[in-house]
């Protein structure tokens, strides 16, 4: 379950990764984008460190405040709320 649970993450990742990269040679070229929505729901499903590190490498939406409460909230929701609800499950 666990190495299951890992693949979904690496693939989430990689391809918020990459879409971050995609978006931002459609900005340059001024062509259709990739909805923020998007963004968003990678980053809650798991896929906040790829969307942060494209970011960064991309120089891609580093400005907007959205972005990174999103990243932040869902970082907060993946690495400390639901292991502790599992850790509590475990318990009881």
């Amino acid at each position: 379950m666990l190495y299951f649970f890992l693949i979904y993450l690496a693939v989430v990742n990689i391809t918020a990764y990459f879409l971050m990269g995609e978006d931002k040679k459609r900005a340059k070229n001024k062509q259709w984008r990739i909805e923020e929505l998007v963004f968003f729901t990678l980053c809650f499903i798991g896929g906040f460190i790829g969307v942060h590190l494209g970011m960064q490498h991309f120089q891609h939406k580093t400005q907007h405040w959205q972005f990174k409460l999103a990243i932040s909230s869902s970082a907060v929701l993946f690495l400390i709320i639901l292991p502790l609800l599992f850790w509590f499950r475990l318990k009881s």
